[in-house]
Order: C-alpha cells, then structure tokens, then sequence
C-alpha cells in the first residue's frame, strides 16, 4: 500500500500514537465479545442454573466469574451486557452527534439573530443539569424500553457538539470555497450540506468518541439507580444494582463487571484522545516542496 495516499499519514499517526493501539485491541475485544456472545457461552443470560444449589458460586472452572444469587452465569452476563451497553452508548451517540451537528451548522451557516436565538436556547438547557433531567423522566416513565433511553440519553447529550460544530461553522463560511459554492448560486442547504459538514465531522467525531465513555457510565448509573435498563435484561449497571448489597459475599458479580465498566471506558477516553491529537491539522506532516533542478547547459 503507497504511503502516498490520501489519509495514510493519519492513519499512520493513529496506529503510533501513546496508548492508541491497546486502546483498540480493548474496544476491538468487547467489539467481539458483545457480538460473539451466543458462541463464547452456553448459558442464556437470563437463565436460572439452579436456585438452590449453584447460586452466589465463586469462580471455578465451570463458571469462570462465578453465579450471582439468582445462579445465573456472570461470564454469560456481563459478555450480553457488553453487547446492551455498547449499543446503547454508540446508538445514543449517533443521535446526540447527528441532532448537535445540525443544530451547529444551521446556527453557524444563519448567523445573526437566529444565531443568537439557538444558542440562547442551548445556554438555557445546559442550565439543567443532565443527570438530573433524565432522572426526572425516567422517574416518571418507569419502566422505560431500551429504545426510549436510547433516545433520551441522546437528545439530552447534544448541546456540547452544537457548539463545537457551530463555532466551525462560523470559520467556514467566509472561506473561499463556501465564498464560491454561494456566488455560483448554491442554496444554503446545498452548501451547509456539501461543503460545511464534511469540514467539522472531525471534530464531531473525537467528541463522540469521548462520549460513548461518558454514556456507558451514565446508563450504568442510571441502571444502578433502577431508573435504566430493567432485570432481567443483562446491562452492566444491572449487575451493579443486582449484586451491590451482596458485595462482601459475592464480590465477583461487582467486580468483574466493573472492570469491564473501567476497562471501556478508558479505551474510548485513549482513543478519543489519539484522535484529537491526530485530527489537529497542526499535527500534519508538512513535505517540503521539491527544490528546482538546475538545468543543463550545452
């Protein structure tokens, strides 16, 4: 493969950068582990093994993180469990970056009054606390199907990116291209969408990555309160709640959940990291242009 293609310095950079490469072999592992799930196990992860004889075990061969005091599988519920959390952080994600980056862009493109009145709406709405606003709905909408958290994580997680894209989008839009596009009579839509988004997914991207991190422990929290993601679905927040007052007698149904919890998202915080850092254009390689050959005389 040519060095010389386009997006191979940063890729490049990406494979080298401090912590990149464990960072992806951890989320690379869950990946696999949350979709392999049926393969990797035997047990359902809502099954009863045996109420009376094979709950609370501690790890053995044959449960190799042990049973919580349902004798359920706690290896079979924390693979299912990835596969919960992930999808719940990387749906709610999308949703979050999709709404804040139209938000940012319409905002930034207007400019003027409309500019002023959208981010006087977003000031208001980063007045209240997140946590706090999702505890009241979810207190009140209780239980909660995955697909309503999904939504409501995400559309209460899009302001951050609204700015970011906004402020991206005001630099953009007296550039020449953008200058060009609105002289050859391109509407605004056509511009916003052909020639300012692709310029800010950038930093919409390391942002979203940093906020999967942030979301898995936000569900987990709120599955934790009870509030989240129910029993006898396998969250990693659920076998939180589920074994927190067994902890000095079944530590394992608290502890090998948490290090998933801790392992993740510290491999997206790395990753998104490594990202900034590669995506600054700052970062680039600058070539040096060739130097002219002198030509030969006769």
């Amino acid at each position: 493969m040519s060095t010389d293609t386009p997006g191979w310095p940063r890729r490049r950079a990406l494979w080298h950068a401090p912590g990149a490469r464990a960072a992806l072999g951890v989320i690379a592992l869950f990946v696999a582990a949350a979709l392999f799930a049926p393969w990797l196990t035997r047990y359902h992860p809502w099954q009863q093994l045996g109420i009376v004889d094979l709950k609370s075990l501690p790890p053995s061969w044959a449960h190799p993180f042990g049973t919580d005091r349902f004798s359920r599988d706690v290896w079979t519920r924390i693979l299912y469990g990835a596969r919960l959390s992930l999808s719940i952080a990387a749906l709610a994600v999308l949703v979050s970056s999709t709404v804040g980056t139209v938000y940012g862009a319409v905002a930034g493109y207007a400019g003027g009054v409309v500019d002023a009145v959208m981010m006087r709406v977003i000031d208001a709405l980063l007045s209240i606390p997140r946590v706090l606003m999702l505890i009241a709905v979810l207190a009140l909408w209780s239980p909660v199907p995955v697909a309503a958290l999904v939504l409501l994580i995400g559309l209460t997680g899009w302001f951050d990116v609204a700015r970011i894209v906004r402020g991206q989008t005001l630099a953009l839009r007296d550039r020449e291209f953008v200058v060009a596009a609105r002289a050859l009579g391109a509407r605004p839509t056509r511009i916003v969408w052909r020639h300012v988004v692709p310029n800010v997914l950038a930093p919409v991207i390391v942002a979203g990555m940093l906020a999967i991190g942030n979301v898995i422990v936000l569900e987990a929290g709120l599955s934790f309160l009870g509030i989240g993601v129910h029993e006898p679905m396998a969250s990693w927040g659920t076998m939180f709640q589920d074994a927190a007052e067994q902890f000095v007698t079944t530590w394992w149904a608290v502890i090998f959940p948490g290090v998933a919890i801790v392992a993740t998202v510290l491999a997206f915080n790395a990753l998104g990291d490594a990202l900034r850092d590669v995506l600054d254009p700052r970062q680039l390689p600058v070539h040096p242009a060739p130097e002219p050959q002198e030509q030969a005389h006769g």
